[in-house]
């Protein structure tokens, strides 16, 4: 399957109860050869709206971050979030709406193969690195798991409501530049 058959199954999902309320699904964004994947937990209202991951204010703020190391959605990078559809009020997904998305997650992981995965928020990171994985204690660090890095950093709309960390985040992303020069291939103009 290719990604345009994933996302033309994807769009018309009913697996969970989040498709009654969803406007759009947000299935993801960026280039099909992207070596560097963003997850997200899931859409916003914004995302919801426009059908595209990261469009409201958090979705600003992480452009500018990475803006500033040289990635882009359009161009080098691949958004997606765990799950496709809006949870009505933001809330976190429940783990059923999580289990029955995360196969369009791995789909996308199995098209893309990706060097890195970057785990934006709690969610996504107890997801795809660990249960109990802690993203303030543990974000920036990279895990290897067969032959994938994962790195998490705090969500976007976490750092709008703690401007504090924002400092640490950057070298967040400031780190996995440096990881992105050293193991992808074509991320960045050699």
């Amino acid at each position: 399957m290719d990604f345009a058959a994933l996302k033309e199954e994807c769009l018309a999902c009913r697996r969970c109860g989040l498709c009654e309320t969803r406007r759009h699904v947000v299935f993801g964004q960026g280039v099909e050869t992207a070596e560097v994947m963003f997850v997200g937990e899931g859409p916003g209202a914004n995302e919801d709206e426009q059908g595209l991951p990261f469009v409201g204010r958090s979705g600003q703020l992480l452009d500018r971050y990475l803006e500033a190391i040289d990635l882009d959605r359009n161009k080098n990078i691949f958004i997606a979030n765990i799950v496709k559809c809006r949870p009505p009020e933001n809330r976190d997904p429940t783990p059923e709406e999580s289990a029955a998305c995360l196969p369009w997650l791995r789909a996308q992981f199995v098209l893309l193969r990706p060097r890195i995965v970057v785990c934006l928020g709690r969610i996504a990171a107890q997801q795809l690195i660990s249960r109990d994985f802690s993203v303030t204690k543990d974000h920036g660090k990279f895990f290897d798991k067969q032959g994938t890095l994962f790195m998490a950093t705090l969500h976007p709309a976490a750092l709008l409501r703690n401007p504090g960390s924002k400092p640490s985040a950057f070298g967040d992303f400031v780190a996995l530049r440096d990881k992105i020069n050293e193991v992808c291939d074509h991320t960045y103009p050699k």
